[in-house]
């Protein structure tokens, strides 16, 4: 094996982006590019080797590419999945097809933003690239990423900007970059700007989210997917979606995983992951029959159901397969909202589908009391009838949501939402009678409402949950829609208060099993902070009538193969040391209304032998909100980074502050980089954005 670090790859501009290279020491071999923006230098580096160089073992060169302005490389870095980073891509492949290790063919691989890069690259179709493998990624990045949910500002918008502010002005490494690398850090300083604001600029789903979301145009993408995440994880919806809308060779594996390769996990069971990715590259790349391409379309791990927990290390449950997705063998299981209860429907009782395939409700919702008439939903089409169900109506306390969890998970303590039954206090909830026989769902629940609400604006959050016969509920998959976004994230329109509306929330996909004995529950708030940013004021929602659709899966027998054991090359030498921090925390002030949730971010200590060089990381990032005061609605973070080596000593410390009020945000940021103690560069945003129907 050689391996070589850095290597440079000169740009058609000049620039030079910093790999490191593993592969045989042979005659030419395929390729596996991962390409993202996390330092392979001292960020990556163990993981880099452990699985690169496992990868190259099995005869193939393997690069890990610092995209543009980061680690190694040369040029700045303004936003994510730019035009110029996607460029960047297609030359680095380009330009790896050339060597005369390589045998012309090149793969990419990685997760989350090399899973999403992998995917938009592929879009452009470079012709060395054959196939691709992303894990924990998205194809829409408005839908399903870390800036908005269900139309809604996500907490980790702001979160995540601040994350990156910390590592887009990080120096590179004199020993590999050269002399020049004072002022290549000082110009990353110079031009490092908080990526909330472009987030904040496009509130609603337009052109610069289009850009870089592959459900654009599927067809874009002419090379064979294996697409891969974890139900713990916040992207696993984009696997059975994406499948549905390729026409090339696919395949899809979910477990139970969180944030994380498949073989290095933090909820169990892992897999021997990278066996799978040689089995899949072989295929491709080798024209080898490795079986892989016989086995299931959708493979995914059916969890069997575990008492609500904040932290799970390990989920129960058994690898089920569909050979086509959208399944055949998924069927609609549709219950009515009726009073307080799910009332299931005979297949002959469901309705028929509303425009764009959505399920429609049962019987049309009564008239509210304040019009004279039921109005038209989104169909056009007026209910003929009133319906005999009486409406219900809720105006959820801020509080609800303050126990959600995390989004995007990564395993660790507290990401997990506990038991539900404090959130349904604040909600309406529905339940089933219990279970006569286990019930197993694969897909994504939806849950189709008419509803009105008596304010322009109003966001509904919808829980389904697992309830237990002694009481205890576990959250299962949740869904949100900000309600001026009920006919597209394109185009939101205000609500007319007391006008009746048909609209459908989907849910995350998920699979899961309920127990004989248990009920299923439905739960709805108007408010789920901090998941979700706040209306300008507070909205009253009626529900009018609905029904709940569940994707079930009737169990069959199955023979699947199972996977190897975990495996992985050696890491390089390094030392994780704790270092102190703020805990996941959840403070309620009964006397004050003033709620608070912590979430601890990148703490650690990494101290890397092999190159003389230390780095550590503390974040905290804080919500905060007064009951009855949407507008009080406060984030909070600070973060600081710091790199010793060689002598130097470079710093990074960042403070935030996301607050509102009733038209706009305010988004104010302080940042203050050091060299061995001595500040070097300062700056201060604040910003304000409309709100744009949120």
């Amino acid at each position: 094996m050689i391996v070589e670090e850095p290597v440079f790859i000169t740009l058609r501009d000049g620039t030079l982006l910093a790999a490191k290279l593993w592969r045989p020491d042979g005659p030419p071999v395929p390729a596996v590019l991962e390409y993202l923006p996390y330092r392979f230098r001292d960020g990556t580096r163990g993981r880099d080797q452990a699985m690169h160089g496992w990868i190259a073992e099995q005869g193939y060169a393997c690069l890990r590419v610092d995209i543009r302005g980061m680690g190694e490389s040369q040029g700045l870095l303004h936003d994510e999945y730019s035009a110029q980073e996607l460029a960047d891509g297609v030359e680095v492949i380009a330009w790896i097809a050339a060597q005369d290790w390589c045998d012309g063919q090149v793969a990419m691989m990685g997760i989350s933003w090399s899973g999403f890069n992998a995917l938009q690259i592929a879009a452009l179709r470079p012709p060395a690239l054959k196939t691709v493998i992303p894990v924990g990624f998205t194809d829409d990045r408005y839908a399903t990423d870390v800036h908005y949910i269900g139309g809604l500002i996500s907490k980790d918008n702001f979160d995540w900007s601040a994350t990156m502010l910390a590592q887009n002005d990080l120096p590179p490494d004199p020993a590999t970059f050269g002399p020049g690398w004072r002022a290549e850090w000082l110009k990353r300083a110079e031009a490092n700007v908080p990526w909330a604001h472009h987030w904040f600029a496009h509130q609603r789903r337009d052109a610069y989210w289009q850009h870089g979301s592959v459900c654009q145009d599927y067809a874009a993408i002419q090379v064979p997917v294996y697409a891969v995440s974890g139900w713990a994880d916040n992207y696993a919806e984009a696997v059975p979606r994406l499948l549905a809308g390729l026409k090339v060779p696919a395949r899809g594996l979910i477990g139970p995983w969180a944030h994380s390769y498949p073989h290095d996990v933090t909820v169990g069971p892992a897999i021997g992951w990278l066996q799978e990715v040689i089995r899949w590259l072989d295929h491709w790349l080798k024209g080898r029959d490795t079986g892989i391409m016989e086995e299931p379309f959708l493979r995914v791990w059916m969890q069997e159901p575990l008492p609500p927990a904040t932290c799970y290390t390990h989920r129960p449950g058994r690898w089920v397969g569909e050979d086509h997705w959208p399944s055949p063998h998924i069927r609609d299981l549709t219950f009515a909202l009726e009073g307080e209860s799910l009332r299931p429907l005979p297949a002959e009782e469901t309705a028929p589908p509303l425009a764009g395939g959505a399920a429609a409700p049962l019987s049309p919702p009564a008239a509210p009391a304040n019009a004279g008439a039921s109005t038209p939903g989104p169909t056009g089409s007026a209910p003929s009838s009133p319906s005999a169900a009486q409406p219900r109506s809720i105006l959820s306390p801020l509080w609800v949501g303050l126990t959600a969890g995390e989004i995007g998970r990564y395993g660790e303590d507290a990401d997990w939402p506990p038991d539900q039954r404090m959130d349904d206090g604040g909600s309406l909830v529905w339940l089933s009678p219990p279970l006569t026989e286990r019930l197993e769902i694969m897909g994504a629940p939806k849950v189709t409402l008419h509803l009105s609400a008596d304010k322009p604006q109003a966001q509904v959050c919808l829980r389904l949950n697992d309830v237990s016969p002694d009481g205890p509920r576990a959250r299962v998959t949740v869904g949100l829609l900000n309600l001026t976004h009920r006919n597209s994230h394109e185009t939101p329109e205000p609500l007319t208060p007391g006008q009746v509306y048909a609209v459908t929330v989907e849910l995350d996909d998920i699979a899961q099993a309920f127990p004989e004995g248990h009920r299923i529950g439905l739960s709805l708030s108007t408010s789920y902070y901090p998941i979700a940013h706040p209306g300008p004021e507070p909205a009253r929602v009626t529900i009018h009538g609905g029904t709940l659709h569940l994707p079930e899966r009737p169990p069959r027998p199955q023979t699947l193969r199972d996977f190897d054991a975990p495996v992985s090359a050696p890491r390089t030498p390094e030392r994780h040391e704790e270092v102190p921090t703020v805990p996941r925390r959840v403070t309620l002030d009964l006397l004050s209304g003033r709620y608070a949730v912590d979430f601890p971010r990148w703490t650690y200590r990494l101290v890397m032998e092999d190159i003389a060089t230390t780095v550590t990381s503390e974040g905290h990032v804080r919500h905060e909100i007064t009951e009855g005061d949407p507008l009080s609605a406060l984030t909070t973070t600070e973060y600081r980074v710091t790199i010793d080596r060689h002598g130097i000593l470079a710093g990074h410390h960042s403070k935030g502050r996301l607050s509102c009020d009733a038209t706009h945000f305010r988004l104010e940021t302080q940042l203050t980089v050091t060299e061995n103690g001595q500040t070097i560069f300062e700056r201060q945003w604040d910003e304000r954005f409309a709100r744009d129907f949120q």
